[in-house]
């Protein structure tokens, strides 16, 4: 499947969200679709949109925005620093991430 480029409201929230994160401003650079199995299930599927970063340690970072369970928006966004190295790859890390969060390690 084909990414759909987010719109230009979504962006500027991914922007912000980035800063508001880690502190970095980018320039949108592509949108990449993303497809995450475990054990045959897709755990995740979606857009995460791929920010070429200025003036910060890691050169890139991608963010994608997804409904929480408790309802909203929660905006996501990873820097491009080992293991990291793809969009692929900083869905896989939020997986892992918000895992530990809910067990509490």
């Amino acid at each position: 499947m084909k990414a759909r480029p987010a719109s230009p409201d979504e962006l500027a929230a991914l922007a912000r969200a980035l800063l508001d994160l880690h502190g970095a401003r980018g320039r949108h650079r592509e949108s990449v679709h993303v497809r995450e199995a475990f054990q045959g299930s897709v755990v995740w599927e979606g857009d995460v949109e791929v920010f070429d970063l200025d003036g910060h340690a890691a050169p890139r970072a991608y963010a994608w925005a997804h409904e929480a369970d408790s309802g909203g928006r929660r905006y996501v966004a990873v820097l491009h620093v080992p293991p990291v190295d793809s969009p692929e790859a900083a869905v896989r890390a939020a997986i892992v991430q918000e895992a530990r969060e809910r067990r509490g390690t």
